[in-house]
Order: C-alpha cells, then sequence, then structure tokens
C-alpha cells in the first residue's frame, strides 16, 4: 500500500490564471504593482498570507499582507465566476480516475489552497471522494513545513517510506524530502525542471501516464 500525495495548483489543475487575477486586483486595491504572471507562478504553492508577503517584498507578513489576504480572499469567487478557471491538466482525469479504482494506493491532497478553495475544485471536477486524506493551508504551517505529509501518514497509517509526494513546485519537493517521502516533480507545472532536481526531486514526470508507470513499479 502506497499513500499518493498530490499538490494541486499547477499539478492537477492550471489555476495560474486566476490566481495572478486575483492577486493583480488586490494589489491594486492596496495602491500596489500587480505581480506578473511569471512572478506569481513563483509563489504558487505558499500559503496566501505569505505568498503576498513574498510578491510585494516584505520579511514578514505584517499588517498589510494580512489585510491583502483577506481581500484576495473576499474577491476569488467573483474572479472565478469572471471566467477564470481551473481546468484540469491534459491527462489527469483518466490519470485520476485509474488511481481511483487501484486498491493498492489511498490519495491525498496536500495543497496551499484553502479548504473552501479544494472543495471547489473537488466539486468542479467530480473529485469529491477522490482524496481520502487532505491537508490544506487552513490546517497546517506552509509549505515546505513537513507538516501536511506527516500528519496525512498518520491518519492514513502510512509511513512516510510508502508516501510519494507529486507536485511541481520547489516547496513541494522540499516539503516531501524533509517528511521522509518520495519527492516526485512534474515537468507541466510552474517550476523548471532543473529547479525541482535541484531542490530533491527524486523524479521527474512528464505526463501523467508516467505517475501510473512509476506507481506500478513502486508495488512491484
Amino acid at each position: 500500500m502506497h499513500l499518493v500525495l498530490f499538490d494541486c495548483d499547477g499539478t492537477l489543475v492550471d489555476s495560474a490564471a486566476l490566481i495572478n487575477e486575483t492577486m493583480a486586483r488586490t494589489f491594486r486595491a492596496f495602491g500596489l504593482t500587480p505581480p506578473s504572471l511569471s512572478e506569481t507562478k513563483s509563489i504558487i504553492g505558499l500559503t496566501l498570507d505569505i505568498a503576498i508577503a513574498k510578491l510585494k517584498a516584505s520579511p514578514h507578513v505584517d499588517d498589510e499582507a494580512i489585510a491583502m489576504t483577506a481581500h484576495y480572499k473576499s474577491i476569488y469567487a467573483a474572479v472565478r465566476a469572471d471566467g477564470f478557471i481551473e481546468p484540469l491538466f491534459s491527462g489527469i482525469a483518466p490519470m485520476m480516475a485509474t488511481l481511483e479504482q487501484d486498491q493498492r494506493c489511498v490519495l491525498g491532497a496536500v495543497t496551499g489552497k484553502s479548504r473552501r478553495g479544494l472543495v471547489m475544485i473537488e466539486t468542479s471536477h467530480g473529485m469529491e471522494r477522490s482524496f481520502r486524506v487532505s491537508r490544506t493551508a487552513d490546517d497546517c504551517p506552509s509549505k515546505p513545513h513537513p507538516a501536511m505529509v506527516s500528519e496525512c501518514c498518520a491518519e492514513a497509517g502510512i509511513l512516510p517510506g510508502r508516501t510519494v509526494v507529486i507536485g511541481d513546485a520547489v516547496y513541494d519537493m522540499q516539503m516531501a524530502k524533509a517528511a521522509g517521502a518520495l519527492a516526485v516533480g512534474v515537468a507541466w507545472g510552474y517550476a523548471p525542471v532543473d529547479s525541482l532536481v535541484a531542490a530533491g526531486a527524486d523524479r521527474i514526470v512528464r505526463d501523467p501516464q508516467e505517475i501510473l508507470d512509476m506507481l506500478e513499479t513502486l508495488h512491484d
């Protein structure tokens, strides 16, 4: 039995446009220059308050970052309703359908999204029953702290050594290694592959089918 933990943004869904537009509106509301898409992609995976502080080059989460975080959350649904959706990456739907039927895997989610944000993704893409365990920004410290992985392992009753963390961010790789799990980086996400390797990725997959192939080798 293996525990397979998926990051969400940049791994399962392409949410960069939605996040960047919500960031842009938030920054403008506070009289600040909006981040570029590449700047926004660089912070995806962090919890929202830390991400905003990083984008505005603050050394810590200050009062303004806290206020901006609240504003971002308040407008997120409206931006999403404007047509900034979070589509699944190509190949994710059939991969998930296969894994959901695999009795050798327990599936989970470890995401910098809020619990509400994760639920939106689950309901939008028919994944309401996909993840047996999950941890969000509402539950744990921000990545790369290992708590999200460690707590999912404890809840599932599966050791970190039999856990696979699949993500697209440097923070995902660092979190996995800190928790003692296998770190798998996806090449279709927001971080360059060489950055994932430098952060400790044990493997890089180029498409979702490779995740299925990799898991077959682990089960052997």
